[in-house]
């Protein structure tokens, strides 16, 4: 078992004092937005052996299991993180597995530098991710009816918004929300500033739902991407509920606290929120138009005490242990590799004490037991 030394990341839409505050040190002033914790090479985990991305290139089936070799390659195929939103994230939209190959490779084939501010695919994975709340979150996650969202639009009574409005209302639910995305982010720049500006004096003046979208152009003054997010769901998760975000899912983290976990992958088109390239036609290729019911999860309990936020795909398992003072260990021996975070109180595990934010990298088969008076959250494989 190795303790873990994460890097934080300073993105600028990280929060000032959560990160600090979970860890119980000092804020500096700078935003601290994410703490990574694995193998990815763009900052991977340092442990007593070397860096963690080293220590399993030097024997994967050591560190991993012989099965979530077979399955996923020689590499951790997650990325766990501790994600600390001050401002809105860029909204965004993730390729699913095909759609990333197909893409990564038409890139290649084509020259695009991969540091290029418009290449679109930076590999060839696709990108689920699960966000579970350690606060209050704030954030977007998929399409509204359009009947919710023509009602949300004309509630502005802002006569540019009016054309979306009636868009929602004459076509099928696909079709009418590929159509006015497809409208809002295609517009004449200068004539959707003014519309977003006059759709943000709305908001404020409204208040009650249409705040988020005020705030929202607080950040992101007469950028479409503040009407492309009225046509989302808008979800406030309490502290251990998750959103689950798979393949073609337009998303958006506003602000709070969360552990998040996501396929190893940096594969990201925006769709507004932001000052990066926005690529209109690959987008809507990747998109997927259904509204519906964001889908908020709750840990599913099993007999040993463990809470699984159940996912569709292998790349990870999250779930968690909340542990009691002089409770019998509960032994977390799996055959696959595990990272376990400690995010409240303080947990033993085999020898390693652990503070809120302070991990470990269990490696495949190693004995693990945890005990203490605390929430510890498991991070693995489905091999």
């Amino acid at each position: 078992m190795d303790r873990l030394d994460n890097t934080i990341r300073p993105y600028a839409w990280g929060s000032t004092t959560a990160i600090p505050q979970l860890l119980g040190v000092e804020p500096t002033g700078e935003p601290q937005a994410e703490m990574w914790m694995g193998a990815h090479p763009g900052a991977p985990s340092r442990t007593a052996r070397g860096p963690l991305n080293e220590v399993i290139g030097e024997d994967p089936e050591q560190e991993l299991g012989r099965g979530a070799v077979a399955k996923f390659g020689p590499r951790l195929p997650f990325l766990l993180k501790v994600l600390a939103a001050g401002a809105p994230l860029s909204l965004q939209v993730h390729p699913n597995l095909e759609q990333a190959k197909e893409g990564y490779e038409d890139e290649e084939r084509r020259g695009v530098p991969i540091d290029a501010p418009h290449r679109n695919y930076k590999d060839a994975n696709h990108k689920p991710e699960l966000i579970c709340a350690l606060t209050e979150f704030d954030g977007l996650c998929g399409f509204r009816t359009p009947d919710e969202a023509a009602e949300l639009l004309a509630g502005l009574d802002v006569d540019s918004l009016k054309p979306y409005v009636d868009l929602l209302h004459a076509h099928p639910e696909d079709a009418a929300l590929r159509e006015v995305l497809t409208a809002v982010l295609s517009a004449d720049p200068e004539d959707m500033a003014r519309t977003v500006t006059e759709a943000t004096a709305a908001c404020a003046r409204l208040g009650g739902a249409y705040a988020p979208y005020a705030d929202l152009a607080h950040h992101f003054p007469g950028d479409p991407g503040v009407i492309a997010a009225m046509l989302l769901n808008y979800v406030q998760l309490q502290p251990g509920e998750a959103l689950f975000l798979g393949a073609g899912v337009p998303h958006a983290y506003l602000n709070g606290l969360g552990v998040e976990i996501m396929a190893n992958s940096d594969n990201v088109l925006r769709c507004g929120l932001t000052p990066k390239h926005v690529d209109v036609p690959e987008l809507l290729r990747v998109v997927r138009f259904e509204a519906g019911d964001p889908g908020v999860l709750r840990p599913e309990a099993s007999p040993d005490g463990e809470e699984v936020y159940a996912t569709p795909i292998d790349e990870f398992r999250l779930s968690r242990f909340v542990l009691a003072e002089g409770a019998a260990p509960r032994d977390l021996t799996r055959a696959t590799p595990q990272i376990l975070l400690c995010t409240a109180g303080s947990v033993r595990a085999d020898g390693i004490t652990l503070a809120p934010g302070q991990s470990v990298f269990v490696p495949a088969g190693e004995k693990a037991e945890a005990s203490g008076n605390g929430t510890i959250f498991r991070a693995t494989v489905v091999a």
